[in-house]
């Protein structure tokens, strides 16, 4: 009789995981998507009301959850906070800052300000989460949360797309660095989704057209289209899967 295959588990019963971002939108689909697998879930963010909010619709759920109050743009914060809660086995980087305006427009202070979550916070997140599974001797998945604009230009959008240029970059390098030690690191690239984050964009018809015109299913995007996604980067049916962006863009840069 032949001998079928197993499919790789789902499952993340017994796995730590720290989701940034998640008092909202994306990440706190992720964090529910991962709870829900079975993950006990640290959901970090600066607003406290929501995490608490959060935290007690999964654990009426029956799921493991815990938060986390936590500006990621604050590397001496972050340092102490996954050290003393880690370590993790999963990371989701999913704080995010968007401040759009034509680049001749743009000024230093929105610059930094979408510098210091976007690039600077997702990095030493990553370093931080990555140090604690390197001294605990175990494997990981780091999934930083990028976007389309990542692998294509978008008009206004010239600091936001440089910030997450550069998440594939570090990404690709600790990805190389990491892997000897059997710790993955990728990216996901929504297009875009229809969150609070993204609600002036959506006021917009001209933006709503240019929008449904590239991307090629016909629709923008929700939540729910990237929770299949970080839970498969996040699991064992991922485990070959490491320095690459897994683009849920509806085929926007399939051009």
């Amino acid at each position: 009789m032949i001998d079928l295959p197993s499919t790789p588990s789902f499952d993340l019963s017994g796995k730590r995981v720290l989701v940034t971002g998640a008092s909202s939108g994306i990440g706190l689909a992720c964090a529910t998507a991962l709870a829900e697998a079975g993950g006990d879930v640290v959901l970090a963010a600066r607003r406290e009301d929501k995490l608490k909010e959060a935290v007690e619709a999964m654990t009426a759920r029956g799921w493991t959850a815990s938060a986390l109050q936590l500006d990621v743009a604050d590397v001496l914060e972050v340092e102490v906070s996954v050290a003393d809660r880690g370590p993790f086995d999963v990371l989701v980087n999913s704080a995010g800052v968007a401040r759009h305006s034509p680049a001749t427009e743009t000024t230093p202070e929105d610059f930094d300000a979408v510098m210091n979550v976007n690039l600077r916070g997702a990095f030493f997140v990553t370093q931080c989460v990555a140090k604690g599974l390197i001294d605990a001797g175990k494997p990981g998945s780091l999934i930083n949360m990028s976007s389309q604009m990542a692998h294509v230009g978008g008009v206004d959008r010239a600091v936001y797309c440089a910030s997450k240029f550069a998440v594939e970059g570090f990404t690709k390098a600790m990805a190389l660095e990491l892997g000897p030690k059997q710790i993955r690191v990728n990216t996901i690239c929504p297009t875009f989704i229809r969150t609070p984050f993204t609600e002036a964009t959506f006021d917009n018809p001209d933006r709503v057209r240019w929008i449904e015109e590239k991307i090629k299913l016909g629709r923008t995007g929700t939540v729910e289209d990237i929770m299949g996604a970080v839970r498969y980067l996040a699991s064992d049916a991922s485990a070959l899967v490491t320095g690459t962006s897994l683009l849920v863009d509806g085929g926007w840069t399939a051009d």
